[in-house]
């Protein structure tokens, strides 16, 4: 019998290390990820407009309260925040409630009323109608907010 070598294919092996395919999946969710997160950053833009349409729908609130409740609400703006009050006996009290409480601006947030001293009040009476005109400006670095109220009650808030 002939001796028998034993020559076989040398077996295949794995390299160490990771393939083009794996590399560029990792990058490619390294990329999402990345993009999620800065997408989801709040900026000035959208800080300044999530404040504004909380003022303007605590606003609007406000003015419905003045009709439902049956007494004048007033809104009184300020450079610091604002707040509600409610007319009593002939005599103006804070409007009881959660979303009528006292109100800072954010850090940041500077706001103009177009009345003199910087301080407006706007009173509405109980048929939702406003004691006069009113604009209050938003301003949060180079972005402005212009909430405006008109006679009639109405409630908008516009770019500046």
């Amino acid at each position: 019998m002939a001796p028998s070598s034993s020559l076989s294919a040398p077996s295949p092996t794995r390299a160490n290390g990771f393939s083009l395919v794996e590399m560029l999946v990792v990058l490619f969710v390294i990329g999402l990820l990345a993009t999620v997160v800065v997408l989801s950053m709040p900026g000035d833009e959208r800080t300044l407009r999530d404040e504004a349409e909380r003022f303007a729908a605590r606003t609007i609130a406000a003015r419905d309260e003045a009709i439902v409740g049956g007494t004048p609400v007033a809104l009184v703006v300020g450079p610091a925040g604002y707040y509600f009050q409610r007319r009593v006996d002939g005599a103006w009290q804070a409007l009881p409630g959660k979303g009528f409480d006292l109100a800072a601006w954010k850090q940041g947030t500077q706001a103009t009323v177009d009345q003199p001293g910087g301080r407006g009040r706007i009173v509405f009476d109980t048929l939702g109608l406003a004691s006069g005109d009113g604009t209050v400006r938003l301003d949060r670095g180079d972005r402005h907010l212009v909430l405006r109220i008109a006679r009639d009650g109405k409630v908008t808030l516009d770019a500046a």
